[in-house]
């Protein structure tokens, strides 16, 4: 029985791999990367292996069925005390109890409020010395019923609350950016991924960047006042700002090594970029847009990096291009698709503006021109544009997002 128990304490093991990142609003997030990571070790198993946890789990099952209904609660509570990092949320029924106990504390809060004072204004004038002591031994007595009350109502709202996630502070995020950078180093892309999602549930609930204090948002139905944005040229979608962009380091084709992270205190934009493509071959063989635009903003403390995440691309063909164009900046090796998947960069081209404290500020086309031409006689706007002016002249972005145009990122398949 006892080897039963431990292999389902294994089995569930797995399962709760996501568990500690979870908070009281995640419990779906948290599934989803549960099933994810399912998934990845499944697919990285062989046939053999595959067979053998079958197996396992067919006779975990087994010992599962013939646990007694005690010993399936104490594995239960062993799991949630092992990952749930606090006390298990309330259920219904207990959160109903709680209820009443909060009921019968405030019966008792309300009488110690009733005793704690006089009846009267005058009526403690009229008191012998006896009688006003008894009258004070009285009002401390209901003074300490009351703060019984009050600290017994605090424990059963607590309760009611449940576990809530400590706040991350800008050390632990700054911490968890080069565990993620190393990740990438080392290509372990679905713990890359794992603590993308960690970091970006923890900006979400602790929102800002790094060196402001963070405060948590409102909880149940305290409401959020509207952020105000001013607004942008038709068509562009205004979405939540603030994603951290995901740290990277890539060689270049002509054999450098560049990390995102050698460029804090800059404003760096991110071109997804296929030389086979007819869109961007417009904006380098007839617009000039990208190589114009980098010119412009080169002393402005702007750097920009073209990233190739084309699978089937060669060094070499990258190099006569960069020759051929006289870049002043250079293309980056994604082949693996390892740093357009980690930016959902989706066609080329498709631009990312990351500000100088490392958060991306605009993701979307490059202006509203497709091969040059505008819909419904729209005037040409250059977004990229816009947003590194506002930067330059510390402006507010007014548009963050736009869809992309071009050509699907050819990823490895």
């Amino acid at each position: 029985m006892t080897r039963h128990i431990v292999s389902i304490g294994i089995i569930l093991t797995l399962l709760a791999m996501a568990w500690p990142a979870a908070g009281q609003d995640e419990q779906r997030a948290g599934q989803t990367e549960r099933l994810q990571n399912i998934r990845e070790r499944w697919q990285n198993m062989s046939e053999e292996e595959k067979e053998k946890f079958r197996a396992e789990m067919r006779e975990n099952r087994q010992g599962w069925e013939n646990l007694s209904p005690e010993e399936r609660e104490k594995l239960r509570s062993q799991m949630r005390d092992r990952f749930s990092g606090g006390p298990a949320r309330l259920g219904r029924q207990e959160q109903l109890e709680a209820v009443k106990a909060i009921e019968a504390e405030v019966a008792k809060l309300k009488a110690a409020l009733e005793t704690s004072r006089p009846e009267g204004p005058g009526r403690a004038a009229d008191l012998s010395e006896e009688e006003r002591a008894k009258m004070r031994e009285q009002m401390m007595a209901a003074m300490r019923e009351r703060q019984a009350a009050i600290r017994a109502i605090d424990e059963q709202l607590e309760k009611l609350r449940g576990p809530i996630r400590p706040g991350l502070d800008p050390a632990r995020i700054g911490e968890l950016k080069e565990i993620h950078e190393l990740a990438v180093q080392e290509k372990a892309t679905g713990t890359a991924r794992r603590l993308e999602r960690l970091m970006a549930s923890y900006r979400d609930e602790f929102p800002g960047p790094p060196g402001r204090p963070m405060e948590p948002r409102p909880r149940g139905d305290v409401p959020r006042p509207p952020r105000e944005r001013p607004p942008g040229p038709e068509g562009a979608q205004d979405v939540e700002r603030g994603r951290a962009a995901p740290a990277f380091t890539l060689q270049s084709f002509d054999g450098k090594t560049v990390s995102l992270s050698d460029y804090k205190g800059k404003t760096v934009v991110l071109e997804w970029f296929n030389f086979e493509c007819p869109f961007v071959q417009y904006h380098y063989n007839k617009a000039n847009t990208m190589i114009d635009l980098a010119g412009k903003y080169k002393d402005k403390n702007v750097v920009w990096l073209a990233i190739n995440s084309t699978s089937h691309t060669t060094p070499q063909a990258n190099r006569e291009f960069a020759d051929k164009h006289k870049l002043a900046y250079p293309i980056l090796d994604d082949r693996s698709g390892q740093v357009g998947h980690a930016y959902g960069a989706k066609t080329t081209p498709h631009l990312f503006v990351v500000d100088p404290s490392g958060y991306i500020v605009y993701d979307g086309a490059i202006d509203n021109s497709p091969l040059g031409k505008t819909a419904d006689g729209q005037e040409p706007v250059n977004y990229v544009d816009s947003v590194l002016a506002a930067l330059a002249t510390g402006k507010d972005v007014s548009v963050s997002n736009t869809k992309s145009y071009g050509c699907s990122v050819k990823y490895p398949q």
